[in-house]
């Protein structure tokens, strides 16, 4: 009897050792496809996001937005150097495309900057009539070109109109010294007033720069930055927020201005450093509570800080977070899509255009994750230089729920005021897109897309 007994349990000890892996794999089989299942989840729940709210009638439309358009163009021969040059510096080694786009004198840098003889005109009629050219010169109802650099928009529910605000740089390019950075004299802010984003009205310059009081923020010799005009729904008044800066950048503040009207005239209030911390480019977002908060580069520009506006919306509350830590991004634009928040910002590079990324939370507080690159089209060239621009706003067509347009500014360092303007459709949908640095398992951010095109229309029912 032992002896059975003891044959049994070895039996039995085989058989279970059989089973194991059996039940590991069944385990392991399980959780892939568990997994597989979530991913399917967020993918049907991302594409939804994107389309769920349009209408059939519009989807031709945002699917010609959203077509790959490719550029064969070539890049002419590189500038020829002055002789006397190249003999005082020594050999020369071959300049970098980005340097030879740079130089106001190259070939290349022409080909991105074409003469106003192409400009986009609100005065002339035919097949141009509401078509957007990205980098062309883009004209005013007067015939004037628009000058509202590094601005963003806001839509007015009292005048159902559209104002553009920026930076009015149509003044001579300097160096205050040879190392200095490019600049013109603070001129102010200017403000134009549109109904179809195509056709824009002069509503002159809002927030005039000073000319005789050197100590003021807005002296002539100062420097003023990405203005961005918000409404408080509270106080009725419009609410102005801009980096202030002096010459050699060292001020690092922001600035806060406000006004009864949108048209202006605004009234400069103070400048202050948030938290304490330098605080460079900036913008301001507005939620869809009514709460707002500001972003802004800091530390050196090596990352973001994120802070609510108290309800006035003239300053910050003790609450701030640090985000994108030793990312060394600027140019922020942040919106919104279906409760997520995104942000596309720009490389630390000078006036050099770069690669933008994506940035997505489920908290405007973070954590933000960074998605990637959202360029599409064009060639690796546009691509790795965001089309040759830099981000300042995303605006929402609020027809078409999920696209956007992204405005974005190609900088003249050259001649400053002959900066050009790039909008481009956003689109939202398709594949998830998964983060470069998430922290959950799976990815579940709707992907961003920027889409190039020579020229494109805004599509029907828009609005």
């Amino acid at each position: 009897m032992p002896t059975v007994s003891v044959v049994s349990k070895g039996k039995l000890k085989m058989r279970n050792k059989q089973r194991k892996p059996y039940v590991l794999n069944f385990i392991v089989w399980g959780l892939v496809g568990f997994a597989l299942v979530v991913c399917l989840f967020f993918i049907s729940r991302q594409v939804k996001t994107g389309l769920g709210h349009i209408g059939s009638s519009h989807l031709h439309a945002i699917r010609e937005l959203e077509k790959v358009e490719e550029e064969q163009f070539r890049l002419p021969p590189p500038h020829k150097l002055n002789p006397r040059a190249v003999k005082r510096r020594g050999p020369h080694k071959a300049l970098k495309i980005i340097d030879e786009y740079l130089d106001g004198s190259s070939a290349l840098h022409d080909s991105f900057f074409p003469s106003e003889t192409t400009a986009i005109n609100p005065l002339k009629g035919g097949n141009d009539s509401m078509s957007f050219y990205p980098g062309r010169v883009w004209l005013d109802t007067s015939g004037n070109a628009i000058q509202a650099h590094g601005g963003g928009t806001l839509y007015d529910h009292k005048t159902s109109k559209y104002y553009w605000y920026g930076e009015n740089k149509d003044g001579p390019t300097y160096q205050v010294h040879p190392e200095g950075a490019p600049r013109v004299d603070l001129i102010g802010v200017s403000c134009y007033s549109s109904e179809d984003l195509w056709s824009w009205t002069n509503e002159g310059i809002v927030l005039p720069g000073e000319r005789t009081n050197i100590t003021h923020d807005l002296h002539k010799s100062k420097v003023l930055e990405r203005p961005k005009v918000i409404h408080n729904d509270r106080t009725g008044q419009y609410i102005m927020w801009m980096h202030i800066d002096d010459a050699n950048y060292t001020k690092a503040s922001v600035g806060v201005a406000v006004s009864d009207s949108p048209t202006g005239p605004f009234t400069y209030l103070y400048s202050f450093r948030p938290h304490g911390f330098d605080s460079r480019d900036m913008t301001v977002f507005k939620d869809d509570d009514g709460m707002a908060y500001l972003f802004y580069s800091s530390r050196g520009n090596t990352e973001l800080h994120v802070s609510p506006l108290t309800k006035d919306y003239l300053n910050v509350t003790l609450a701030m977070r640090r985000i994108l830590i030793r990312r060394f991004r600027e140019a922020p634009a942040v919106f919104k899509v279906e409760g997520t928040y995104y942000m596309i910002t720009s490389r630390c590079s000078g006036w050099a255009p770069n690669p933008a990324l994506a940035h997505a939370a489920h908290s405007i507080m973070g954590p933000w994750e960074t998605l990637g690159n959202p360029c599409v089209g064009g060639n690796h060239f546009l691509r790795l230089t965001t089309f040759l621009s830099q981000s300042t706003f995303v605006l929402p067509l609020p027809g078409l729920p999920g696209t956007f347009i992204f405005m974005a500014d190609r900088w003249n360092p050259s001649d400053l005021r002959d900066s050009r303007y790039v909008w481009l459709p956003l689109s939202f949908g398709g594949l998830a897109d998964e983060a470069l640095d998430y922290s959950f398992g799976f990815p579940s951010w709707s992907r961003v897309s920027i889409y190039w095109h020579r020229k494109w229309r805004l599509p029907e029912g828009w609005r």
